[in-house]
C-alpha cells in the first residue's frame, strides 16, 4: 500500500496526575518532571507531524512539553478522557461502597453501562472515533500525534486491535507511553502498545 494512503497516529498519555481516584473531567495537572522521558518521546516523534490534545490541562501541558517545532491543532474537548459523572473524583472503594453492582457492570461489561450523570464505554468509543475519523480525513497520509487519556487511548485501540472492550481495558497503557494506530483504505490497524521510550 502506498504510504500516502495510510494516516499514522501515535497516541501519547499524559503525564501522571498522582490521584488515587477516578479522574475523567477533572482538570487536574499533570507532573511534567520526568525531562528525559519528554525528551525522548519528542525525538521519537516525526519532525513532520502535527500535534493535537485534549483540552484538559494535562494533556495540554504534555503536548506542549513534546511539540517542539511541530504544527499544532486546537485542542479538543472531544478528545477528553471518560466522564465519571457522580463517580468522578471517588476511589473504587467508595463508589463500590455505595453502588456495588453498578460500578461492577461498569468495569465488567463495558458498554452502555455509565456512572450516574456520566459516560458508557459506547459513549466514549462513539465520540473520540468521530474525531479521530475527521483527523484521518484531515491528514490523509501524514502523521498525527494525539497527546490524551487512558480512556481515549483504548477505545482506539481497542477499534484498531478488533477486540472486546474487555480485552481492551486488560491492556496497560502507562503514563508518557507511546501507542500507535494507522488508519487506510482497508481499516484501521494496530502497531506497537504502551511503548516507554
Amino acid at each position: 500500500m502506498h504510504p500516502a494512503e495510510i494516516t499514522r497516529f501515535h497516541l501519547i498519555r499524559h503525564g501522571p496526575t498522582h490521584a488515587k481516584c477516578m479522574v475523567g473531567w477533572s482538570d487536574l495537572p499533570a507532573d511534567l518532571s520526568d525531562h528525559g522521558a519528554l525528551s525522548r518521546l519528542a525525538a521519537h516523534l516525526p519532525p513532520e507531524a502535527v500535534v493535537i490534545s485534549s483540552d484538559l490541562i494535562r494533556a495540554r501541558a504534555t503536548a506542549d512539553a513534546i511539540q517542539g517545532q511541530r504544527s499544532r491543532l486546537p485542542h479538543c474537548a472531544a478528545l477528553r478522557e471518560i466522564h465519571f459523572g457522580a463517580w468522578e473524583l471517588k476511589t473504587w472503594r467508595e463508589v463500590d461502597a455505595e453502588t456495588p453492582a453498578q460500578i461492577r457492570a461498569f468495569w465488567d461489561s463495558p458498554g452502555d453501562n455509565a456512572p450516574p450523570g456520566g459516560e458508557s464505554w459506547n459513549a466514549l468509543m462513539a465520540r473520540v472515533s468521530a474525531r479521530f475519523d475527521q483527523l484521518a480525513r484531515d491528514h490523509r497520509g501524514g502523521d498525527v500525534v494525539v497527546v490524551g487519556h487512558f480512556g481515549q487511548i483504548l477505545c482506539q485501540i481497542q477499534r484498531a486491535s478488533g477486540v472486546s472492550a474487555t480485552e481492551a481495558f486488560a491492556q496497560k497503557i502507562d503514563n508518557l507511553s507511546l501507542s500507535r494506530i494507522d488508519c487506510s483504505p482497508q481499516g484501521w490497524q494496530a502497531g506497537s502498545i504502551n511503548q516507554i521510550l
